[in-house]
């Protein structure tokens, strides 16, 4: 799983290195895309087959389906971990994220999120002040 929050820097070629512990589990491919909140979404190839079959089979009929497959396909781009742990972040993908040379890469259990270091400070500090309300709210979430 991926855990964790960790601060790099993106190069003048536009590739961040990943934290080490993340690289392993990345040694077959990933694909980077747009998330939400402003952020990047790198999913490990196996993981990536599985949300893409999810997002491929939404009803072609709503709207939103295809609004939502157009986003998550249309910046997707796959990548390769090179020999020191670093992928390529396209530009179109840099832009979407408001990257320019500082990144926090941080764990979503089966993913992982790049954001722009404002921009991840600024969502992390909301976040901090509003987490007892959320938390009340998802307590409803939970399975039995």
């Amino acid at each position: 799983m991926f855990i964790g929050e960790y601060n790099h820097a993106i190069d003048a070629k536009k590739r961040v290195s990943l934290p080490v512990k993340f690289r392993g589990k990345l040694a077959d491919g990933c694909v980077v895309t747009r998330g939400l909140d402003k952020c990047l979404w790198v999913y490990p190839m196996k993981e990536w087959e599985n949300i893409a079959g999810k997002v491929a089979a939404l009803p072609k009929t709503s709207q939103k389906a295809r609004s939502f497959s157009r986003f998550i396909f249309s910046a997707a781009d796959e990548a390769k971990v090179d020999k020191v742990g670093r992928i390529n972040i396209p530009q179109t993908l840099k832009d979407f994220a408001e990257i320019t040379d500082k990144v926090v890469i941080i764990g979503g259990y089966d993913y992982i999120e790049i954001w722009s270091e404002q921009v991840w400070k600024s969502f992390k500090d909301e976040m901090e002040e509003s987490s007892e309300e959320v938390a009340e709210t998802l307590t409803n979430l939970q399975a039995d």
